[in-house]
């Protein structure tokens, strides 16, 4: 099984550069699918959920070619449908979680998909109901196979309309888009995630000729077009991994700059991080934080304990709260995690108890965090990483703790977080893959 080892207690000290967003990659990689002609992708992250649905995208017949680091160009001109029904597909399909996205784009050029249940991390339930929901509203009809767990779509001739999404799922609004970039007529989607990723998806569809109105907000116009055409894409800095090496930095009493961040679609994250009382700076695009000894929760106005909790955008990530979980444990005073998405998300701070944490797991979805404000060092433990940010989470308090940590499981982390080890090192980490 592969693992991380940690030593601990080291002061990091460097510049670090995000990587490009994972959650962005899956979609915008699954839109080459809506057009025959070239599309360029640019700042692509190399990690394995993003290297896997490439994989997927050559096995159905898209002419892939490596650019450079991070660059790809993609033509789906000579797109192979039978291969849906091989198990090869099936396989593979079922390993990530964003193979989801294809529907949409499949449904909207080639007028049916399959898909089988796909994958993804353990952290509770995690419907797909809002993304066949609305192929349903646009006219395609759905199929669930109980006995090979698969879903089945056809549409050959679909219609615009006015929907209300049952949630503002990122996922579930973009799969809709791109299959409604293509229906016949206006389709107007409301309580539409409206998330940086979905808008720059929406962006590029732009670019590629569809016709969308209100990007930014929770309701979208879009107005059916015959054709989509080639362009070039650039993803966005991922805002998990910028807001992980905040906290990284706070844990740890270090000085570091985060390169290139764009503050100005990073949201709550600069200000929940403020209110744990870590410090930072804007120069230019970069994040600059340094060395703290000690770091303190603020209250809310009344003196009441902070809450911090998951919402839609422009709300909170929930995909940061494991992170500030995981800085709060060494904070001065104390706050409440609401994790409200996920049900399983917070199971990981029986590692981080092992270690010295005073945690109350009052339920799934709330942890009351007391902070030792430095008083006692977390110690090392050897552990298991149950999910993508549980895992960088569990990480960063290895880096921080006294003495060795082992994390079992490190290919979780690497679904998210391109190179990880190796970039930690570059900043001074004592950290190496068995």
């Amino acid at each position: 099984m592969d693992a991380f080892e940690v030593i601990g207690g080291n002061k990091l000290h460097g510049e670090i550069i995000p990587q490009g967003a994972k959650n962005e990659s899956l979609q915008i990689l699954s839109a080459v699918l809506l057009t025959p002609e070239r599309v360029v992708i640019s700042n692509l992250p190399d990690i394995r959920d993003t290297n896997f649905l490439i994989k997927i995208l050559e096995l159905l017949g898209v002419k892939v070619e490596a650019l450079g680091p991070g660059s790809y160009a993609f033509q789906a001109d000579d797109v192979n449908l039978d291969i849906l029904e091989s198990a090869e597909y099936r396989a593979m399909a079922t390993k990530i979680r964003g193979s989801v996205m294809l529907v949409g784009p499949m449904l909207a050029r080639f007028k049916k998909a399959y898909i089988p249940k796909p994958g993804g991390d353990k952290i509770g339930r995690r419907r797909l109901d809002t993304h066949f929901i609305g192929f349903q509203r646009l006219g395609a009809e759905f199929n669930y196979d109980a006995e090979d767990n698969s879903f089945r779509v056809n549409g050959e001739k679909l219609k615009g309309t006015y929907m209300l999404l049952d949630e503002a799922s990122v996922t579930g609004t973009a799969n809709v888009i791109m299959a409604a970039v293509m229906a016949e007529g206006t389709t107007t989607i409301y309580n539409a995630a409206c998330e940086p990723y979905l808008q720059q998806l929406c962006n590029m569809l732009v670019r590629m000729g569809a016709k969308i109105e209100g990007i930014g907000s929770n309701l979208l116009t879009i107005h059916g077009v015959d054709y989509l055409g080639g362009t070039e894409h650039r993803l966005l800095p991922d805002m998990i991994e910028i807001g992980s090496f905040i906290g990284l930095a706070a844990m740890t009493q270090s000085e570091l700059t985060i390169k290139d961040v764009r503050y100005d679609m990073l949201g709550q994250i600069p200000n929940i991080f403020r209110r744990l009382g870590i410090q930072f700076e804007l120069k230019g695009d970069d994040i600059y934080i340094p060395a703290q000894d000690s770091y303190e929760i603020s209250t809310f106005i009344d003196g009441s304990i902070l809450t911090v909790a998951d919402a839609p955008w422009p709300g909170f990530t929930p995909d940061l709260l494991s992170i500030v979980l995981v800085v709060a444990t060494q904070a001065k005073g104390n706050v409440l995690i609401h994790q409200k998405m996920f049900e399983s998300r917070l199971f990981f701070v029986d590692k981080l108890i092992e270690m010295g944490a005073q945690i109350i797991l009052c339920d799934p979805h709330r942890a009351s965090v007391m902070g030792l404000g430095r008083n006692s060092n977390l110690r090392g433990i050897t552990m298991t990483s149950p999910d993508i940010r549980a895992g960088v989470s569990l990480l960063i308090a290895a880096l921080s703790a006294e003495g060795k940590s082992t994390i079992y499981n490190a290919h979780q982390i690497d679904r998210g977080y391109q190179h990880i080890d190796s970039r930690l090192r570059a900043i001074g980490a004592d950290i190496k893959r068995l």
